[in-house]
C-alpha cells in the first residue's frame, strides 16, 4: 500500500484548510468568470458594437457552459475521486483517475469543437440568436472564434480541479489568472485599436485559455503528489466510470443551466416581440443583453460561492474516506454560513450600487429604455440570491461527500423542474416580467428542499450543535 503527502487534511484546524483551499479556488473561479465578462464590457463600451454584441455575447454564453459542464464533471469528478482515494491510501487508483481524465477531456473537447463549428447556424438559433438581423452576423462571428478555442478551453478547466486535489491550489490559481489577464490586456487592443469586434472579443478569449492550457500541461509533467505514470493514461472502464459518476452533479448543474438559459433566451425572444417598445427592430435586442448581463453579475456571486465549495471538496473527501465524520460536520457548517453572508452582501451591493453596476455595461451608449429595464431586472432576477448561493453549495458540498444522488436531484429540480418550468410559464401571465420572476422562485422553492437535505446531512454527520439547531429551525421556518 502507497502512502500520500495529504494526510494534513485530516489534522489541521477545519477553518485553516478552508481558507487554504477556497481562497485560491475562489479567485480561479472568478479570473475564470472574468473571460466573458470582461469580453461583455469592452463590447459594451464599444459603440460600434453596443447592445448588439451585449446581446450576441448573451446567446453564446450558454454555448461556453456546455463545454465547461463536460470540462467539470471531469475535472470535479477526478478531483473528488482521486482524494477519497488519497483519504483511503489508494494512491493507484488516485494516479489512474488523473490519466484518465486528461484522456477524456482532451477527447470531449475535439469532439465539442467539431460539433460547434459543422452545427453553429442551427445552434445559435436555439439559443435566440434571431432577435434581429445583426445580433445574429454578430453571434455567429464570435461563436466561430470562439469554438476554435473549446479544446483549449476544457483542458485548463477539467484541469484545475486536479491540480487543486494534488495539493497546489495556489497554481491553479495563478495558471487562470495569466489566461484572464492576458484577455484583458488584449480585449481591449482588438476591438478599439484594431477595430476587430467580436472576432477580436474573441480571439483575446482564446488565446488566454491557450496560456491556461499550456500551464496545465507544465503542471501534469510536475505532480506533486499523485504524479501518473505512462500506463494511467489508458482508459480504464472502473476507473473512468467512477470519476464520471462522481463529477456527473457538476456536469447536470451545469448543462441543466444551459436549458435554463435556452428557455429564458427564447422566452426573451418571443415576449420583447409582444412588448410595445422592444417590439421595435431598434430596441429588441435590449432585453436579451440586459439579462445577459444581470447573469454575469450572478456569475461573480456564484463564482465566489462555487469557489468556496470546491475548495472544499479535497478536504471533506479526504475526511470522509478516513472516516472522520466530526470534521466534515464542522466543515459543512462554516460552508453554509460563508455562502450565505456572501450571498447577502451580494444582495446589499445590489441594492445601493446598481446604477453603478448598469454603467459598467456601457449603459452611457443606449437609450432610457435600456437603463429602465436594467433597474428592474437586477431587483427581480437576484431579490432570492441569499437562497441561490445556500442551494449550490449544498449541490458541491453533497457531491464531495459521495452523495451523488441527492446532488443529482437537487441540481436537477432547480435547473430543470423550476428554472425551465417557470422561464415557460411565468411570461404567459406577466410577459417579459415573468421571465424575470422565475429565477428568484426557483431559488426560493429549492431551498425548501435543500433546508431539509441539510438538516438530514448533519444529523448523519452525527452530533447536534447549537448551530446545527439555528440550521433545523431555518429549515422548519421555511416549510
Amino acid at each position: 500500500m502507497e502512502t500520500n503527502g495529504n494526510q494534513f487534511l485530516g489534522t489541521e484546524p477545519v477553518g485553516k484548510l478552508m481558507k487554504k483551499y477556497a481562497v485560491p479556488c475562489i479567485i480561479s473561479l472568478l479570473v475564470g468568470a472574468l473571460y466573458n465578462i470582461v469580453d461583455q464590457i469592452f463590447i459594451a463600451n464599444a459603440a460600434y458594437l453596443g447592445s448588439y454584441g451585449n446581446a450576441a455575447n448573451t446567446v453564446v454564453f450558454p454555448l461556453t457552459v456546455i463545454a465547461l459542464a463536460v470540462a467539470v464533471m471531469i475535472g470535479d469528478g477526478c478531483c473528488a475521486f482521486s482524494s477519497l482515494s488519497l483519504g483511503r491510501e489508494e494512491v493507484k487508483d488516485a494516479k489512474k483517475s488523473v490519466g484518465n481524465a486528461v484522456i477524456l477531456t482532451i477527447t470531449g473537447g475535439l469532439l465539442l469543437c467539431g460539433l460547434y463549428l459543422v452545427f453553429s447556424d442551427t445552434i445559435i438559433k436555439v439559443f435566440g440568436g434571431t432577435v434581429n438581423a445583426e445580433t445574429f452576423r454578430y453571434s455567429k462571428e464570435y461563436f466561430f472564434y470562439i469554438s476554435l478555442g473549446i479544446p483549449f478551453y476544457m483542458f485548463g478547466q477539467a484541469m484545475n480541479p486536479v491540480i487543486r486535489a494534488d495539493g497546489s491550489p495556489k497554481f491553479a490559481m495563478a495558471s487562470t489568472l495569466c489566461g484572464a489577464v492576458i484577455n484583458i490586456i488584449l480585449d481591449p487592443i482588438f476591438i478599439f485599436a484594431f477595430h476587430w469586434g467580436m472576432m477580436g472579443a474573441a480571439v483575446a478569449t482564446v488565446i488566454g485559455q491557450v496560456a491556461t492550457a499550456l500551464l496545465a500541461v507544465w503542471y501534469l509533467f510536475n505532480m506533486k503528489m499523485i504524479k501518473p505514470e505512462k500506463g494511467d493514461f489508458y482508459l480504464n472502464r472502473r476507473i473512468a466510470g467512477k470519476t464520471l459518476t462522481l463529477g456527473i452533479t457538476s456536469f447536470l448543474s451545469q448543462i441543466s443551466l444551459v436549458a435554463a438559459m435556452a428557455a429564458i433566451n427564447n422566452m426573451i425572444r418571443k415576449y420583447s416581440a409582444l412588448d410595445a417598445v422592444f417590439g421595435k427592430e431598434e430596441f429588441a435586442q435590449i432585453p436579451m443583453a440586459v439579462v445577459g448581463i444581470v447573469m454575469k453579475f450572478f456569475q461573480i456571486v456564484i463564482s465566489i460561492v462555487v469557489g468556496m465549495a470546491a475548495g472544499c471538496i479535497p478536504i471533506a473527501g479526504y475526511n470522509m474516506g478516513a472516516g472522520q465524520k466530526e470534521r466534515v460536520r464542522e466543515l459543512f457548517l462554516k460552508l453554509l454560513t460563508a455562502e450565505a453572508v456572501v450571498g447577502l452582501v451580494s444582495l446589499v451591493i445590489v441594492e445601493i450600487f446598481l446604477k453603478q453596476l448598469i454603467a459598467v455595461f456601457g449603459a452611457a451608449n443606449e437609450s432610457i429604455y435600456y437603463t429602465v429595464f436594467a433597474e428592474k431586472a437586477f431587483r427581480i432576477y437576484l431579490c432570492m440570491i441569499v437562497f441561490a448561493c445556500v442551494n449550490k453549495s449544498c449541490f458541491i458540498f453533497l457531491q464531495a461527500m459521495g452523495k451523488a444522488a441527492a446532488s443529482t436531484m437537487l441540481s436537477m429540480v432547480r435547473e430543470i423542474l423550476f428554472g425551465v418550468g417557470f422561464a415557460l410559464l411565468l411570461p404567459k401571465f406577466w410577459g417579459l416580467d415573468g421571465v424575470l420572476y422565475s429565477m428568484p422562485v426557483s431559488d426560493f422553492l429549492t431551498f425548501l428542499i435543500a433546508a431539509y437535505l441539510i438538516r438530514k446531512t448533519l444529523a448523519e454527520l452525527g452530533g447536534v450543535s447549537p448551530r446545527i439547531r439555528s440550521w433545523n429551525r431555518i429549515s422548519e421556518n421555511a416549510h
